[in-house]
């Protein structure tokens, strides 16, 4: 009977004894690229997070209004201040 090690002309395994070592780096490989990218896209928040800020939010949309020039800064202070009472959300850069 024939075996695998003495396969052919008896001359041993031959070249395809690469193939089982290969096949092995592959699996590796995808199990630490498959671990790098999921560690990276929990970092990032990934899809099931929700963003600080809606975009439909009265904070998004006062935001848009100040960026595209249809209020000024200190209306956009003002407003955001009523906001983040309303809201809950402690304002930024606030001493005390």
């Amino acid at each position: 009977m024939q075996t695998l090690a003495n396969f052919g002309d008896g001359g041993g395994p031959g070249p395809w004894i690469l193939f089982f070592p290969l096949i092995w780096a592959l699996v590796i490989g995808g199990a630490i690229v498959l671990l790098r990218r999921t560690v990276r896209r929990g970092r990032r928040g990934g899809p099931w997070r929700q963003p600080a800020v809606e975009s439909d939010s009265p904070i998004a949309v006062l935001g848009h209004r100040f960026a595209s020039g249809e209020i000024d800064e200190d209306e956009y202070w003002r407003r955001l201040s009523v906001l983040n009472e309303e809201f809950g959300r402690p304002a930024k850069g606030g001493g005390a």
